[in-house]
């Protein structure tokens, strides 16, 4: 299954407290959470993002706390993938157990703007920037993540196997 989506660009260390400020961690709820989504580093990301849209960023995305509420809150906003130059530990776990799929490719981060649009293939780890017209590999998602992805989360994976 390819993804295809406009890119919004970000940079370095971005924290979980940038992805959705700590001020907004009175609710789980998605929808709400969504609204917050990367305020601090632009106030209108939130309202401009579409269903399918994809954030590019820098090296060591998601670090900081290890709380599931920045993945809930980009999933929640629409943003169909993430691919950085490298993810923190905790936020790479916390993004498949909430079915938000992420990839680690640093060449296409180098070349890659806000608003050029991308296609997306998680099965083979083929990036392909329309825009530009590049293609960049990324490692393949393993199956069972694919599966976690595609079963929206962990939680649903499991509900779906019959396993609670």
């Amino acid at each position: 299954m390819k993804i295809k989506g406009k890119v919004w660009k970000f940079g370095s260390d971005m924290d979980t407290d940038r992805i959705i400020p700590a001020r907004y961690l009175n609710t789980t709820d998605p929808r709400e959470l969504a609204q917050h989504c990367m305020e601090d580093e632009d106030p209108e990301f939130a309202k401009k993002v579409r269903a399918g849209d994809m954030i590019v960023a820098e090296k060591n995305f998601g670090c900081g706390s290890s709380r599931e509420h920045a993945p809930i809150a980009i999933k929640a906003c629409g943003v169909s993938c993430v691919i950085a130059r490298s993810f923190a530990r905790i936020f790479y776990r916390n993004a498949f157990n909430t079915g938000l799929l992420i990839l680690e490719c640093p060449e296409l981060v180098d070349v890659t703007e806000t608003a050029d649009v991308l296609e997306v293939d998680p099965s083979t780890g083929t990036i392909r920037n329309i825009t530009k017209d590049r293609t960049f590999r990324a490692q393949p998602i393993p199956p069972f993540m694919q599966e976690l992805i595609s079963a929206g989360g962990l939680m649903e994976w499991i509900k779906r196997k019959g396993l609670v």
